[in-house]
C-alpha cells in the first residue's frame, strides 16, 4: 500500500513539473512562456525554416498584429540565432514593443542586437531608436515595473541608457548628443558634480565637432553656477564657472548664447564680491587685519567696477592707516 501511494505522489510530481502545453488559448513553450493563442490557431504562425518565420513576423507587424509579430520573432531568434534573419527579427520585436508603448523592453531589445549582432545593417537606426528612447525618459516618462505599471521617471536610470549609446558607439551621430544628456540627466538630479564631469567628458572626446564642443563647455559653466548657489554660496565654485564662461566667450565669440554667458558672469563676479566683502567685514569686526585685507582686496580683483570694490577699497586704506599708526 505504501509503496503505491509513493510512486502515486512520484507521478502526479513528475506531471506537475513536467513542462506542457495547455489548452487553448493560452499555450506554454519551454524557454518561451506562455502566449496567447486563437482557438484552432494553436502553432499556426511557426514555420520550418527561418525566412519563412521572419515573413510571418513581417507579415503580421505590417498588419499591426504586434503580439503575432513578437511570438513569431521570440521564435525565430531562438530557434536560428545564427541565421541571417536573426538581427532582424530582434529589430522587428524592439519595434512591436515600441509600437506597444513599452520603450524599457524596446531599448533592451535593440541593445541585444547592439550586443549580439554589432555588424547588423541597421546599426545606425537603432542607435537612433535608443537615443529617442531615452531622450522620451529624460522629459519625465515613467519606467514601467515588470514592464507594465508606471512607476515613476528615474534620472539615474535615463544615464544609464544614454551611458550605453555613447559606449554601442562611441563616435556615432548620436554619440556625442547622448553625452551631454548624461549631463542633463544629472543636474535633473541637482548631482552636478557628475553632471560637470559628463559635460567636460563631451567636451574633451567632441572636441573635433563645435557645436557640440560649445554646448558642453556653456553646459559646464551652468552646472557649475548651480552647484555654486546650493547650501552656502561656494566662491571657489563661482569661480569655476566663470573660468568656464570665460573659455566660451574666448572660443566660441559668434555662438547666439554669448550674450547669457556674460549676463551670467557678471551676476557670478557681483556674488563672489559681495561674498568677499562679508568675510572681510567679519575678520574687521573682529580686528584679524590681514585676514580683512586679504577678502578686501579679492573683492577689487574679481569686479573692480563693483561698488562693493569701491567700498574695499576705502576699508582697504582704512585698515592700512589704523595699521600704520599702531605701530609708532
Amino acid at each position: 500500500m505504501n509503496r503505491r501511494l509513493v510512486l502515486l505522489c512520484l507521478i502526479t510530481a513528475c506531471v506537475v513539473l513536467m513542462p506542457f502545453r495547455s489548452p487553448a488559448p493560452l499555450v506554454y513553450t519551454p524557454g518561451e512562456g506562455w502566449t496567447y493563442e486563437p482557438v484552432g490557431g494553436e502553432g499556426k504562425w511557426r514555420r520550418a525554416r527561418a525566412k519563412d518565420q521572419m515573413d510571418v513576423a513581417q507579415a503580421a507587424f505590417d498588419k499591426r498584429d504586434y503580439s503575432l509579430a513578437l511570438k513569431a520573432t521570440r521564435h525565430l531568434v531562438k530557434t536560428w540565432p545564427l541565421s541571417d534573419y536573426a538581427p532582424r527579427a530582434q529589430y522587428l520585436a524592439g519595434r512591436c514593443y515600441e509600437a506597444k508603448h513599452n520603450d524599457q523592453k524596446a531599448f533592451d531589445h535593440y541593445q541585444k542586437i547592439l550586443e549580439k549582432y554589432p555588424k547588423s545593417e541597421n546599426v545606425k537606426e537603432v542607435l537612433q531608436r535608443q537615443f529617442e528612447i531615452a531622450g522620451r525618459f529624460l522629459k519625465g516618462q515613467r519606467f514601467k515595473l515588470w514592464g507594465y505599471i508606471p512607476a515613476f521617471p528615474s534620472m539615474d536610470r535615463t544615464a544609464g541608457m544614454f551611458d550605453k549609446i555613447v559606449k554601442n558607439g562611441p563616435y556615432s551621430d548620436v554619440a556625442p548628443h547622448a553625452q551631454l544628456r548624461i549631463g542633463a540627466a544629472r543636474e535633473k538630479q541637482s548631482h552636478f558634480p557628475e553632471a560637470v564631469k559628463a559635460y567636460e567628458t563631451a567636451a574633451d572626446r567632441y572636441h573635433d565637432r563645435p557645436q557640440v564642443a560649445a554646448d558642453a563647455i556653456y553646459r559646464t559653466g551652468i552646472a557649475y553656477q548651480k552647484q555654486a548657489k546650493t547650501a552656502e554660496y561656494d566662491q571657489s565654485v563661482a569661480g569655476q564657472s566663470i573660468a568656464q564662461f570665460t573659455d566660451f566667450l574666448t572660443l566660441y565669440p559668434q555662438d547666439p548664447r554669448v550674450p547669457q554667458a556674460q549676463k551670467i558672469m557678471t551676476a557670478l563676479k557681483v556674488e563672489q564680491a559681495r561674498g568677499n566683502f562679508e568675510t572681510a567685514k567679519y575678520y574687521e569686526k573682529r580686528k584679524k587685519w590681514n585676514g580683512a585685507l586679504v577678502y578686501y582686496n579679492e573683492v577689487v580683483l574679481h569686479d573692480p567696477n563693483s561698488l562693493f570694490a569701491t567700498e574695499a577699497r576705502k576699508r582697504i586704506d582704512a585698515i592700512k592707516q589704523r595699521t600704520q599708526t599702531a605701530r609708532k
